[in-house]
């Protein structure tokens, strides 16, 4: 049983290493201007597939991989400087789902400019591999483990220790008192913007090159993602890191049970239900006392 569980467990634990990390890149945005970005995967699906094109093209991957993570920042950046500020004294649903919009601009666009054939990124860490039991393990695998644990420590890190992250925490808490605190809310805003779109690119590129570059499959990244953000109640981030590995481990290992392997796709959704459900009923039997 074991044996047959250990390729879709490495293959799970790196899939939940790209989860994780886009659910800390959803997380420090919510906590910093009140929007879940629902647009995460489209706009993460669209610089992977620009950087297909430039790669097809001919241009070396020492610019076309930086260029999806350059494109993801800019896109983030425009939206969260010329459109976000317009709706910014609404409520987080209001604010949220504006953000439906840039989904359904990105998809269409992909659909339109490159059809709905899957593509695929290979990353040069992908011919760095290694032979460990009756499992290969490459290195593209090994950074979807490590660097979403480097990105969360290095996230606490700086939302405790600078100038800037305490900004954030503090708009998270009152955004009206922090302004007149003399804080520039709206770059601080922007910088949360270019942080998550820069994440974005980076879970972009490794998803692609993990499973494939689709369209639709790439651009509902935003859904595990989002779970494991839920599971963390959107504030905690060491929490949202292991239930984004959580969530890519069970998906991944369903494989191997032929009875549930079609339905494995749905795990994210009752992830997030249950979550959902547990703190939702908390948050009223606190109202409650």
């Amino acid at each position: 049983m074991w044996s047959d569980l250990q390729p879709f467990f490495v293959l799970g634990i790196a899939l939940g290493g790209v989860f994780a990390m886009s659910g800390v890149g959803l997380v420090v945005l919510y906590r910093t201007t009140g929007v879940l970005n629902l647009a995460y995967g489209g706009v993460g699906a669209m610089g992977a597939l620009i950087s297909w094109t430039m790669i097809d093209k001919g241009i070396s991957g020492w610019i076309a991989y930086p260029g999806c993570i350059l494109f993801c920042a800019l896109v983030s950046l425009v939206y969260g400087t010329l459109f976000a500020p317009l709706i910014s004294g609404r409520d987080s649903l209001t604010k949220t789902t504006a953000t439906l919009g840039m989904l359904v601009i990105a998809i269409g666009l992909m659909q339109m400019i490159w059809g709905r054939n899957a593509h695929s990124i290979t990353l040069p860490t992908s011919y760095w591999n290694y032979q460990i039991g009756e499992v290969r393990i490459s290195w593209t695998q090994i950074l979807g483990v490590v660097f979403p644990i480097l990105i969360t420590y290095g996230t606490v890190v700086f939302l405790k220790k600078s100038k800037v992250g305490t900004a954030m925490r503090s708009i998270a808490n009152d955004r009206e008192i922090t302004a007149m605190l003399g804080v520039p809310v709206r770059r601080i805003e922007s910088i949360a913007w270019v942080v998550s779109g820069v994440l974005c690119g980076i879970a972009a590129l490794l998803l692609a090159n993990l499973v494939s570059l689709d369209i639709v499959g790439l651009s509902f990244l935003v859904v595990p993602s989002l779970a494991a953000a839920l599971i963390g109640q959107l504030n905690k981030i060491w929490v949202t890191l292991a239930a984004g590995f959580f969530i890519g481990i069970l998906q991944s290992s369903f494989n191997t049970w032929p009875s549930v392997a079609d339905y494995r796709g749905l795990t994210p959704f009752v992830l997030a239900i249950g979550a959902l459900l547990v703190f939702g009923a908390g948050k009223n039997m606190v109202a409650r006392t």
